[in-house]
């Protein structure tokens, strides 16, 4: 048992609402590294300066030397050439501002808990929970960079892999944050042990599984065709779901498999949440299906108008709310009431 001092019990609602923010600025986040893409803005910035790079050009020659760089990959050369200052000004400013809320974050992040830390206001359980964030949210930002740099030589966008993989890990982060916002408190969770968890579990599971499905898509623009439904190109199972070989390719390089995968276990998703809602009868079971339901709407809009800025972004919100909804549901399927004598003695697990 870990004692709990009145100082570090005292700061618990001030971490929880700085964890709650830094969730909110994740989800910014991942709203704007999406209109980073939609846009096609996240090759704009062809350099990686972690300190230099938050100080954006200030002077006309700034700006030329900056459109100069973007001049010498193939995107400009094979995609945009001939583009005007201003037309490059405005998909730099979405990079800059996708790279700045992540230093902004960075920064929120460290100084906090650093303050809180060393008044000893942190409890020693959530010490290594906390630093393990910051660290997450440092290999989020090279990972970033790691995307940039596929499209910089021999493409004209960055690899629908990469993409993916910075996408799933920006949700990951959310969903820890989530996770250690809602743990503060003397209730404590334990290991899956019934159906019940297990079946949470798997709801988090399959929504993570649809939101990388989701990157790819966005990778591979493939939103922007088959804007038809419940039909897709005119049938239910398409034609050219798997004409790549090797056959593994298709279900990450081709467009039309990858948007079929996408709607399948959107399918799979209203299923399992619609049944685990009826089974459970809780807040959050009720909570993941209204907003598994309001996905679903959004996406289909999106796919039959071709997916414009705004409703593009807000599907890529919404599907951020249905994974923290998820984490939620996790962690009330997992929560136990502390001992008796447990909160009146300060002592947590």
């Amino acid at each position: 048992m870990i004692a709990v001092t009145d100082r570090e019990l005292r700061a618990r609602p001030l971490i929880r609402a700085w964890l709650w923010f830094a969730a909110f600025l994740v989800f910014a986040m991942v709203i704007v590294g999406g209109a980073t893409r939609l846009t096609d803005s996240g090759l704009s910035i062809t350099e990686w300066q972690p300190l230099l790079g938050a100080i954006p050009p200030l002077t006309e020659a700034d700006w030329l030397l900056a459109f100069e760089k973007y001049k010498q990959i193939p995107e400009y050369s094979l995609v945009n050439q001939g583009m005007s200052l201003s037309d490059f000004k405005f998909i730099y400013w979405w990079e800059w501002a996708h790279r700045f809320l992540g230093r902004f974050i960075g920064l929120m992040m460290i100084v906090p808990f650093l303050a809180l830390w060393l008044t000893r206001r942190i409890e020693r359980r959530l010490v290594p929970r906390l630093v393990g964030l910051i660290v997450l949210g440092g290999l989020q930002g090279a990972l970033g960079w790691y995307m940039v740099k596929s499209g910089l030589i021999d493409r004209v966008d960055v690899s629908q892999y990469r993409l993916a993989a910075h996408l799933i890990f920006a949700t990951i982060i959310l969903g820890a944050i989530v996770w250690t916002a809602l743990g503060i408190s003397d209730v404590r969770r334990r290991p899956p042990r019934s159906g019940r968890d297990w079946a949470a579990l798997g709801l988090v599971a399959l929504v993570l599984l649809q939101v990388a499905l989701g990157g790819f898509v966005a990778g591979l623009d493939a939103g922007m065709g088959y804007n038809t439904w419940p039909l897709m190109d005119g049938q239910w199972i398409p034609e050219g779901l798997m004409i790549m070989e090797p056959a593994w390719r298709n279900f990450f390089e081709n467009a039309m498999t990858v948007q079929f995968d996408h709607r399948l276990v959107a399918y799979a998703v209203t299923i399992y949440a619609a049944v685990y809602a009826f089974r459970v009868k809780s807040r959050a079971a009720k909570a993941i299906l209204h907003t598994v339901l309001l996905q679903v709407g959004l996406g289909i809009w999106a796919l039959l108008t071709q997916v414009p800025l705004w409703l593009g972004l807000a599907h890529q919100a919404g599907a951020m709310i249905v994974f923290a909804t998820a984490i939620w549901v996790l962690h009330e399927a997992l929560s136990r009431q502390p001992e008796r004598g447990l909160a009146l003695n300060h002592e947590i697990a």
